[in-house]
Formats: structure tokens, sequence, C-alpha cells
């Protein structure tokens, strides 16, 4: 048996100030050429593992155990060596690669920078051909190797971080949920580009990930982490058949219910949401006398109804964020009608049209980004009562308190005084959603809301945002890359490619009978879990 590239032995991991430790006696090795999925609900420890590896911990962390890598204990080496280590034993792929691009970098640049930092003899013509080769390895021309990173997609960052993290063949990666907020048809092809180069060089490949249908299809190996602890390993396809941990076996069974899930049409159609023959159209570098046009969104009509959950998706740069940033308000539509119980938005201004935009309400992707990390919870949920001079401070706290209920945070007394940062993904996504219904909105816009939880976390704010539907007759409208999610929660579903509608039925139907060429690629591309034989 090869050395291990990574191991951990009787693993304690305490954060500063943390009442119990989040790695809390972890037993983990990973051998060279070896593919490993870890997975486990949100707070398990998934991401600290990576931390520790790489001793990126907080100030004032406590490690205790054996912790090996690439043969070495990196708390015995100094700054310098354990600098070349992280660079060279380990490539990182981060959930979202613009925290790990420099803005003002090139996109070649940032790999002639890495490569210069750890073969100094390299001559500037061998780091050049070397950082092009790299480019071309994961789909990108030679000729964007002067362009910077906010002209890249999404998928095309990712590539390139991609690119980073094998620049100098390391026997390690580590890939932080890579896909998160990729498309199914990209993420395939990330993931596919990542393990192709994985297993060229040799590397092992520890994928941290909450999607175990994607866990299953990239790695041999599963291993499910709670509390710290590692409850369970084993092959992946033995894992999601036959799970023995009770925690696996929720893990595999909630996946399971949502692949297999159907929504029940809303059995009242009461429009309230009307969109007709929408466009937003970018101008493009042109002759004035030859405009061209960047048509995001091209004459989009569709409806939503009182108790409907309506989905949207596609591939990435199909028009799915500029639809809701178009209904919300925050980017310019230059045609099309946008009907609020009737009343069109699009004609109205000021106080009027301030007024009517309170029956439209967004939650997006990420809870954390959009939530004031200096406001306690309470006051985020009763700041938009303040905002709109609905109610005095404390009407909109206790309103607040009854929302924060409503989402499930109870008791809310000890909640309301947290600040985001101190709550789980779960439990901010549920502020969120208890900020957006304090103006009794009639229609709501998800954009990727669940897409960053975890199956158990996503599970459980599906069936509250179902819920509240019922409760309250809410439309949504609801934007995903995830296919069995949109298949299992939306009553309806709509394909974008191009900015135009290509394709739509109802959710199950159309994924399980999908007509254009899109919605197949798609389909085919979504990870599913192992059916028993």
């Amino acid at each position: 048996m090869t050395e291990p590239v990574l191991c951990f032995k009787d693993l304690v991991v305490r954060y500063p100030g943390a009442p119990s430790p989040t790695l809390d006696g972890l037993v983990l090795e990973l051998h060279p050429g070896q593919t490993l999925a870890l997975v486990g609900p949100s707070g398990c420890g998934k991401s600290t593992v990576a931390r520790a590896a790489l001793q990126l911990l907080p100030e004032g962390s406590q490690c205790s155990g054996s912790l090996s890598l690439g043969g070495l204990d990196p708390r015995q080496l100094g700054r310098a060596a354990l600098r070349r280590l992280r660079g060279e034993a380990v490539g990182l792929v981060f959930q979202d690669p613009m925290t790990r691009l420099n803005p003002l970098l090139t996109v070649g640049d940032h790999l002639t920078d890495t490569l210069a930092a750890h073969r100094p003899g390299w001559r500037r013509r061998a780091l050049r051909q070397r950082a092009e080769d790299l480019l071309q390895r994961v789909g990108i021309s030679a000729e964007r190797f002067d362009n910077y990173p906010h002209t890249f997609s999404g998928g095309m960052r990712q590539r390139l971080a991609i690119a980073l993290a094998m620049a100098l063949r390391p026997p390690l990666v580590i890939a932080d949920e890579p896909t998160t907020s990729l498309d199914v048809a990209v993420a395939g092809q990330v993931m596919a580009e990542l393990t192709q180069l994985c297993r060229e060089a040799g590397s092992a490949l520890l994928l941290i990930s909450h999607d175990l249908a994607m866990a299953g299809r990239w790695c041999d190996q599963i291993a499910v982490l709670d509390q710290g602890r590692l409850i369970e390993q084993a092959p992946a396809r033995q894992l999601l058949l036959e799970p023995q941990a009770p925690l696996s076996q929720r893990l595999v069974a909630r996946a399971r219910e949502r692949e297999a899930a159907g929504a029940h049409p809303p059995g009242e159609r009461q429009r309230l949401l009307e969109i007709e023959a929408l466009r937003c159209w970018h101008p493009l570098p042109s002759a004035p006398w030859r405009p061209r046009w960047l048509k995001a969104v091209d004459g989009v009509s569709l409806e939503v109804s009182r108790g409907e959950t309506v989905g949207i998706v596609g591939a990435s740069g199909c028009g799915k964020s500029t639809l809701c940033r178009a209904l919300m308000g925050l980017t310019a539509v230059r045609g099309g009608a946008v009907r609020l119980d009737g009343i069109d938005l699009r004609q109205l201004r000021g106080e009027a049209l301030r007024q009517a935009r309170r029956g439209l309400q967004m939650v997006f992707q990420d809870p954390l980004a959009c939530l004031n990390p200096q406001m306690t919870v309470a006051d985020a949920v009763a700041d938009p009562l303040r905002i709109h001079g609905l109610a005095s401070r404390p009407a909109a706290r206790q309103r607040a308190r009854e929302l924060l209920a409503a989402v499930g945070l109870n008791p809310p007394e000890a909640f309301e005084q947290r600040l985001p940062r101190q709550l789980s993904g779960g439990q901010q996504q549920r502020v969120a959603i208890a900020r957006a219904l304090i103006l009794e909105p009639r229609v709501l816009l998800c954009d990727e809301s669940v897409s960053m939880l975890d199956a158990e976390v996503q599970a459980d704010v599906l069936a509250l945002l179902r819920d509240l539907q019922q409760r309250l007759g809410l439309g949504l409208l609801f934007v995903t890359h995830d296919l069995s999610v949109a298949g299992g929660f939306c009553h309806r579903v709509i394909v974008l490619e191009g900015g135009r509608i290509v394709e739509q039925g109802p959710g199950a139907e159309l994924l399980r009978h999908p007509q254009a060429a899109i919605t197949r690629t798609l389909v085919e591309a979504c990870p599913r879990l192992p059916q028993p034989a």
C-alpha cells in the first residue's frame, strides 16, 4: 500500500469560543489516485477538513491529533515551508472561483504568477507555454490569455480555477462544492475535466459536496461525516444502495424522495403574475448605423397563478437571472409587460410603483450575502416595514417575531438577537424567507434559493416554501439549475435558451420526456442515484 497523501488520526479541531469541537477524533486517509467524496449535513465539519489539512484555521483554534499532508505535518513547518507545501502538495478548487481570482490580473497572469512562484528557474516563454497548455486542457482558448476574470462566465471561471489547481500537478486536489452555482450541463463538464486531469496526474481527489448523486457519479468512495466524526465510508455505489449508518440512510432517503417527487397542480387558477413578450436587450459595442444587442431575455411570456410554482431552468447564460432582475426592477427592460394582479408595473412611476412592487419579493441564492452582517435577525426581518413606513419599531419587531416563528425559527426569542453569521445555512435562508414575506407579497421569486444547502436542509426549506404557499396562497417563480428539484417541486417547468422559452410543461413529465435539444442535454447531464437491481 502506498503512503497516503492525506492522513488524519484522532484529529480534533476546536474553533475559538466554540462550545464543542468541530472535528472530534476524525480518522481519514486518502491515497494517490483515490477519489473520495465527503458528505454530511450542514455543520458536520466538511469544510473544516480542508482547512485543517492546510492549516488555514482561524487564529486561536486548537488542532490536536495526528495530521500528515504529503508525508509532512504542516503544523511543524515554518511559514515559507508551509506556503510551499500548500502550493505544491494540494490544489484547491473553491465553490466560488471569484473569491480566489484577482480582478486586476489577467487570466494568463494568474497562471504564470503561480508557476513562477514555484518554478523560479523557468523562463518567461516556458511559463507562457505551460499556462496556455493548461487553459486549453480545461477548454479555454489560448486567445483568452489576456482577458480578465470578469469577462468569463461562471463555468469558465471554474475551469480557470481547475487549471490553477492542477498547474503544479499536486498529489492531492481538494474541491469544496465546486459546482454548486453551475447548471447541470456545465457542472458535468467541469467535473469531467477535473477528474480526467486528476487521473492523468495520478492525483487524489477529495470532493466536498452535499449532492449525493454527484458524489456517486464522480467518486469511487463516499465518506459520511456527522458532528466531526466519520460514521461510514464505503464504495460509492454500495453506500448509495445499502447505507448502514442511520444518518447515511436518512440522507439517501431524502435524495431519493426528491428525485421521485412530483408536484400536484393547484386547484385554483387565479392569475397573480403575467409576463408578456418581455425583452431585456443590452447594447454591444458597434457602429452607430448598425447597432448590435445582447438579447438576454427575448420575448418571454408566462403566467404564475395563486398557489402555483413555476420553475425556470436552462444552461448558464440562458437568461434566468436576468429575468428575475428585470421583474424586480434591477435591470433595464426594453419592451413587454409585467402585470401583478392585473396592474402593469411598467406603466407605474414613483410612489405608485413603490407600493405595487411590495407584492413581488425575492429570495436569493446566498442568504448571507443579502443580509446585513451588522443587523440582528429581528432588525433584518423588520427592516422592510420600517423602510416603507408601514409600522412603528415595536410593531415591526413583533411582526418579525411572528414571521420567525412562521418559518420554523422557534422560539423566535432564541434567534432574534443573533447576527446572520451565527446561524447555519438553513437558518439563514429561513431568515431571508421571513424578510421577503414581511411585506405580504403575492409572488415570491426564488433565485437558486436552495442550491447551497445540503439534502436534508434543502428538503426542509422546500417543505417550508410549500407550506407557506398553501397557507398564504403565494405564487412562486422558482429559478434553479437542479432538474431533480424542478421536477419534484414545481407544478410547471419552463426551459430557457438564448433568452427564449423553448419548452414547457408539467415538471415531472417534462423531465421524463424532454423534447427540446437543450432539455435533453440538461436531463442527460443531471446526476442520479443508482437504482437497485
